[in-house]
């Protein structure tokens, strides 16, 4: 996407990015200590580039859901028929066969491009969808200061009482926002999101559910959205995106819809609900009149289980991973990114090494937004004949574990067994590793009973 953006003469502020004046001791917008922190790397955020491009029945009462396959046509329309190997991998909304290879596709995170600033109050486009992490502004008891009983103290300070305006009153620090950490466990399926440590807000977001089949078996969902840093309130995107996706799913499932459908919907569904945020008025930034407005925007990547079926959809550079619970079997990613690294391959203008080096690699040439030329869902059916872990994550994760191998090695061996503590681990990895960007990474184990398995 376009921008105008006009680099500060100044170093910016480590936590909160604000240009600072010489001589600045603590920042003067969130009160960080200066003299303690050396000059960070600098951050490189997301940006997506501009490439012009151009239901189901309902199951027999007290049987098994029988879907019938879905029509063959292009993208645009409904998705490809579920493709049943005995293994992975298998194919996209188009009918390609997805590789097999390991991909390195990555989103472009240059160095210059500014994040859009942030709107609204600290709660600003969080969904009923998220549970957020413990909130350590809360205090159980009236501290000594005299602060009431209930009233948000500094996570700084400890003493002073958080203003409205999310600043400490007492040593001004400003503090940390609901989404700068979210964990959720539903049943076998856990997300957990995280600020990471260099953007001053988190822009991703995640939707868990379950939900039943006609038959009475459960399904499972997952999505992650990434918000597009260099558009205009990539957080409220991320959130309504999920937020949609989730809600058409949870629709469309118990009516019968093939899943693999129903996450063509959902996408779609998602993609309506980003472009309305761009036709809310009353949304200029007042306060930066210089930043170039972009329509909000964000990836999506989702997955369903359902019926022995896994089901991926997705659209920008977020992925969807399998790892075998024997880890004596390989590893895979199940999705293609978005992106012009991506498509210099494909089109056998570059290898990997080749386009991954060039700084236009990390650009996303797919996302949900008002600006997006043309909107083509990925969707993939898979039918794995043993059990798993299913990997939902946003580039924040996988830049530092990129190949499906080193996704796994990443997935502590207990993560099927505890989703949310696996989840967690994931989030941590990234975290050790720089945490330049936002990271959410969803869990969803996949068991195949063994044959014979609960037989007399």
């Amino acid at each position: 996407m376009s921008q105008i953006h006009q680099q500060a003469s100044l170093p910016g502020c480590p936590s909160c990015e604000e240009p600072l004046e010489p001589g600045d001791l603590f920042c003067g917008a969130c009160g960080y200590d200066l003299s303690a922190v050396p000059t960070p790397p600098g951050d490189r955020p997301t940006v997506a580039i501009t490439v012009p491009a151009q239901g189901a029945g309902a199951a027999a009462a007290g049987g098994p859901v029988e879907w019938p396959p879905a029509s063959v046509t292009d993208s645009a329309d409904v998705p490809a028929p579920t493709h049943r190997p005995a293994d992975l991998p298998g194919v996209d909304s188009g009918g390609k066969p997805l590789p097999t290879a390991e991909g390195t596709a990555v989103r472009y995170d240059e160095p210059d491009a500014p994040e859009a600033a942030p709107q609204g109050g600290p709660d600003s486009a969080s969904g009923d969808f998220e549970l957020a992490a413990p909130d350590p502004r809360t205090a159980e008891h009236a501290t000594a200061g005299g602060v009431a009983v209930g009233a948000k103290i500094c996570v700084a300070c400890r003493s002073g009482r958080v203003d409205t305006d999310g600043y400490c009153e007492n040593c001004g620090h400003a503090q940390p926002r609901e989404r700068d950490h979210m964990e959720q466990e539903l049943g076998s399926v856990a997300a957990v999101s995280d600020r990471g440590l260099r953007h001053h807000r988190n822009e991703d977001a995640f939707a868990v559910s379950t939900t039943a089949l006609p038959d009475g078996s459960p399904a499972v969902v997952a999505i992650v959205c990434d918000g597009v840093s260099s558009a205009s309130r990539p957080d409220e995107a991320s959130a309504a995106a999920a937020s949609a996706a989730n809600e058409a799913l949870l629709e469309s499932l118990p009516r019968g819809t093939h899943p693999q459908q129903a996450m063509h919907e959902a996408i779609l569904a998602a993609s309506e609900a980003v472009n309305a945020l761009a036709q809310e008025p009353g949304q200029a930034l007042e306060h930066d009149q210089h930043r170039h407005q972009n329509a909000p925007a964000c990836t999506l990547v989702g997955a369903i289980m359902a019926s022995g079926l896994l089901v991926v959809g997705w659209v920008g550079d977020s992925r969807v991973y399998w790892v075998p619970a024997d880890r004596a079997h390989a590893s895979a990613r199940l999705t293609e990114d978005d992106s012009w690294a991506a498509q210099m391959v494909a089109a056998g203008l570059m290898n990997e090494a080749e386009a991954y080096a060039d700084e236009r690699a990390h650009a996303i040439t797919g996302w949900l937004g008002a600006d997006a030329y043309e909107l083509e869902p990925h969707t993939a059916s898979f039918k794995p004949d043993r059990s798993g872990l299913v990997v939902v994550c946003t580039d924040g994760l996988w830049n530092y574990a990129e190949g499906a191998d080193e996704m796994a090695a990443a997935v502590p061996p207990d993560a099927y067994e505890r989703p949310l503590h696996g989840a967690q681990v994931l989030v941590g990895h990234a975290l050790d590793g720089g945490g330049h960007d936002n990271v959410t990474v969803a869990l969803l184990p996949f068991a195949v009973t063994a044959p014979g398995a609960g037989s007399a």
